[in-house]
């Protein structure tokens, strides 16, 4: 199993949200937006950061990071490493899965991603045997989005999508035209951006808050 920091809920632990980093980050980089959250007791809510597995990346030189899945391309549309993409995606389901087993339904676990973390979370969440509260993508694209339509378990979902405005690494068009592939597949889709790059701002966070106690109160 991937291995995690996490923040435990301060209450009864009775939902979970799964909060997977970007490129070169770990766990540990989102870590402290848990309590900036400031999420109501009541909701038992448990954050779960995972660390990717540590590859060499091609646009890197070579370097070995913490990363999802290869890149071996800027080209959007080479951008993500199919099968390292399903590699991670396997590896996050079984965090899931342990969610699960601890009496967390799926209807109170969000599967949340930054950058390359959004695209393992829009990858995985529909192709899920169980329907999750919500799906939160951050600056992020989609992978073989042309494969969705096929290998989709899932027609409905809540997702959230946010992104800047100004982003030089993953430009806001890329955001948009996985936004405009799940709303045409039918999902529950709400777009937001800023005056941002490729990073979260204060006003996101507000919104993401508002997000989640909306998703994990019903």
């Amino acid at each position: 199993m991937l291995e995690f920091v996490d923040y435990p809920a301060k209450a009864q632990h009775k939902a979970s949200i799964i909060w997977l980093h970007g490129l070169g980050d770990s766990g540990n980089g989102f870590l402290p937006i848990a309590p900036e959250l400031n999420l109501p007791d009541e909701l038992g809510a448990h954050f779960i950061f995972p660390h990717a597995p540590e590859q060499p990346v091609t646009i890197n030189g070579g370097m070995v990071m913490r990363s999802w899945y290869d890149i071996k391309s800027f080209d959007l549309d080479k951008r993500a490493d199919e099968q390292g993409v399903r590699n991670s995606a396997s590896q996050v389901e079984v965090l899931i899965q342990a969610e699960l087993d601890k009496g967390i339904p799926a209807h109170r676990i969000i599967l949340a991603g930054f950058s390359q973390g959004g695209v393992i979370a829009l990858h995985l969440a529909p192709r899920l045997a169980v329907k999750l509260a919500g799906v939160m993508a951050l600056s992020t694209y989609m992978c073989v989005p042309e494969k969705l339509a096929t290998e989709a378990v899932q027609s409905e979902l809540n997702i959230f999508m946010a992104h800047g405005s100004a982003d030089p690494v993953v430009p806001m068009f890329a955001g948009q035209q996985a936004f405009n592939t799940l709303k045409q597949h039918g999902y529950e889709v709400s777009w937001q951006d800023y005056p941002m790059e490729h990073q979260v701002c204060l006003e996101e966070i507000k919104a993401i808050r508002t997000w989640l106690i909306e998703r994990l109160s019903d």
